[in-house]
């Protein structure tokens, strides 16, 4: 049994034994750090990452259904419904009744989510730009893990540049889809 020890120096958590570390415990370990430097960050804003991510989606592809969001953000319809809760009474999303399907609502960004969006993404860049998040190769490595780890399971493609996307399943819609969605109502609300 190997014993690891932890000790603080000032702020700083010290692991001296990381370099020994199996890659996918120094990834998952990384990925914590992250999201937990993020969040206290977010709470700033009285917002979580969830909820950052709902926007962005929202912002990005337009009004849709609870359900669809939760697909493209890769959560359950049920935790989405808790994220949506919070955003809606902050101001930062609207819901309301779906024309052509009256057992869902089309959820919408809001100014007030816009505005704390675009705060959340300058706190991003701030955070990202303080280490070595910026690493071009690192973004490149982490697309393709979540390709090959993701990809079966979202059906995920990695574009040249390195960006992420969703390759086509059967509920994906286009940005045109989803302004029509806004407009007229939405596709059935069924994450498959």
């Amino acid at each position: 049994m190997v014993l690891y020890s932890v000790f603080r120096v000032g702020r700083l958590l010290c692991m001296p034994f990381t370099t020994q570390w199996p890659t996918n415990r120094l990834l998952s370990t990384a990925a914590r750090l992250v999201e937990h430097a993020w969040n206290e960050r977010l709470a700033t804003l009285g917002v979580t990452h969830a909820g950052v991510m709902a926007l962005d989606v929202l912002k990005t592809a337009g009004s849709m259904t609870q359900a669809q969001l939760a697909h493209r953000v890769r959560v359950q319809a049920q935790t989405m419904g808790k994220t949506l809760h919070r955003l809606e009474l902050h101001g930062h999303v609207t819901r309301s009744k779906n024309v052509r399907d009256r057992r869902s609502h089309l959820v919408s960004i809001t100014q007030e989510g816009e505005r704390i969006l675009e705060a959340a993404t300058q706190l991003e860049d701030e955070l990202v730009d303080h280490g070595l998040l910026t690493d071009e190769n690192l973004r490149r490595t982490l697309a393709d893990i979540i390709t090959t780890l993701g990809g079966a399971r979202w059906k995920l493609r990695v574009q040249s540049d390195g960006t992420v996307t969703d390759a086509g399943s059967a509920d994906a819609t286009t940005p045109e889809e989803s302004r029509e969605i806004a407009e007229t109502g939405s596709q059935e609300d069924v994450v498959p």
